[in-house]
């Protein structure tokens, strides 16, 4: 039996660079960064004031009337936006009821409405809390996944995934599986993320921030920068998608999983997990590394993991990998965490679609430890095919997902 293919037919994104996937193409050509000084809570007491956040994010003004809105987390609407975003994008709006019973939704995350939850634990501290605010404080992302569903009636499959860094990314390999093998003809899968004080001490006590903005692969990377936002897609089979007319942004190829089996927040110093989700990717397409154009790289800009990464990729990619384009769009919207890998699926397609390899900024001195072409120079129009997006994760959990221009007769190296 022939395997279903599945497609893309719709996007939608909130981060620091854009809000809306028109805003964000721009800012990624345009080398426009989002990282600026945090202003949802305060950050006198930590080392960095820098995140990418989502400025003057106006929920009501981008949703539909009528939307309850009263118990959403600003994670839960930054999902809810992206995901009205990638219907329109799609066609679907308003969707069709029978498609309703059937469409499922898939969302990888993290803190979820952890902002609230520590909004609440300040009022009760103040002694001003009240047990309405009780409703906002659902800890983790799974709350997400249910208000999209609760809201735009979606009777499918619902899960949601909690992998760190690699949330979102195993969350469109997932719902991408669902549709392949005739659970679903179409999916919203994505993920989504707020800037919050926990994981803003977290990362600045393990001293992975960088004060100044992040500078991916430059040997005087520091840390990152942490962001927040959310990208949702619309994954739908292919016949399904032609036989509606359609938009295609690209189809999704293939999907890589692993475990590096090593250490808690250090990756393996090998890169042996990052390569077996890469080669996984490749395997499950059927495509050979010769076939890729571009990599939307893992990119943290901190001192161990670019080296990491930059090894596994010249591993499995042999002599092809000097000739690959390889960037980290993390230096425009910080890293996002459990929306990380969604985000950037969302950058691969809009390079496939619009016919440019985004940057990687502030990458001004070479590090002989990561020697590839990081597109330092600026955007560049190029045609682009096949990408690999890479989503290496806290506790080894890995993610590669490639993505590829839709082709009749598909990409498969034969």
């Amino acid at each position: 039996m022939e395997r279903r293919r599945v497609v893309v037919s719709g996007m939608g994104t909130v981060n620091a660079a854009g809000c809306g996937s028109v805003d964000f193409v721009q800012s990624l050509r345009q080398g426009r960064s989002g990282i600026g000084p945090v202003s949802v809570f305060d950050t006198a007491l930590y080392r960095t004031h820098l995140g990418g956040e989502v400025r003057d994010f106006r929920p009501g003004e981008l949703l539909p009337r009528g939307i309850p809105r009263r118990h959403m987390s600003r994670c839960d609407l930054m999902a809810m936006v992206a995901a009205f975003e990638a219907l329109g994008d799609a066609g679907l709006r308003p969707l069709p009821q029978a498609l309703q019973k059937a469409m499922g939704v898939v969302i990888g995350g993290g803190a979820g409405g952890m902002l609230e939850c520590e909004e609440v634990y300040r009022r009760w501290l103040e002694g001003k809390a009240r047990p309405s605010f009780a409703p906002f404080a659902s800890f983790g992302c799974a709350a997400t996944a249910d208000h999209l569903a609760a809201t735009l009636g979606l009777m499918g499959p619902k899960t949601t995934f909690m992998t760190a860094c690699s949330s979102g990314a195993t969350a469109i390999g997932y719902a991408c599986d669902l549709v392949r093998d005739g659970f679903a003809e179409v999916m919203l899968a994505g993920g989504a993320e707020p800037l919050c004080r926990i994981t803003y001490s977290a990362f600045n006590a393990l001293q992975a921030v960088d004060a100044a903005p992040c500078r991916p692969f430059d040997k005087n990377r520091q840390g990152l920068n942490l962001g927040e936002g959310a990208a949702i897609l619309v994954l739908e089979e292919a016949g399904h998608a032609l036989r509606r007319g359609a938009v295609i942004y690209g189809e999704v190829l293939g999907c890589g999983v692993s475990c590096d089996a090593h250490h808690m927040t250090a990756p393996d110093p090998e890169g042996g997990g990052a390569i077996l989700a890469m080669s996984r990717a490749l395997a499950d397409a059927g495509v050979s590394p010769q076939q890729v154009d571009y990599i939307n790289a893992h990119g943290t800009a901190t001192p161990t993991n670019d080296p990491i990464e930059t090894k596994a990729i010249k591993t499995l990619f042999g002599p092809h990998a000097v000739r690959l384009a390889v960037s980290s769009t993390k230096a425009i919207t910080g890293h996002t965490l459990g929306a990380a890998g969604a985000i950037e699926a969302v950058v691969s397609l809009l390079a496939i679609h619009h016919r440019f390899i985004p940057p990687t900024l502030r990458h001004e001195e070479p590090d002989p430890q990561c020697d590839l072409d990081y597109v330092s120079e600026g955007a560049r129009d190029r045609e682009v095919d096949i990408v690999l997006s890479n989503s290496f994760a806290f506790g080894g959990n890995n993610t590669a997902l490639l993505f590829g221009r839709y082709r009749e007769g598909g990409h498969r190296d034969v």
